[in-house]
């Protein structure tokens, strides 16, 4: 996914999505381990989306600790 597409989804969104994504990942390296992986460019793809969204959460859980600190 895009990195702008995923922040415009909710943290609750997000999350669902890092938990699907991290089920595929799962699934497609045990298909690996089998030799019956199709696409193995997906493993990356996979790891690369769930890296992007966990950056995305974490500079929001960044930017809203610092907005009390701004305010006083």
């Amino acid at each position: 996914m895009k990195i702008k597409d995923l922040r415009e989804l909710t943290a609750e969104e997000l999350q669902q999505k890092r938990g699907d994504f991290r089920e595929d990942l799962f699934r497609l390296r045990m298909r690996k381990a089998v030799a019956q992986l199709e696409n193995p460019i997906r493993l990356r793809q996979l790891r690369r989306d769930i890296a992007r969204i966990e950056t995305i959460l974490r500079e929001r859980d960044r930017d809203q600790d610092r907005s009390p600190e701004e305010s006083e």
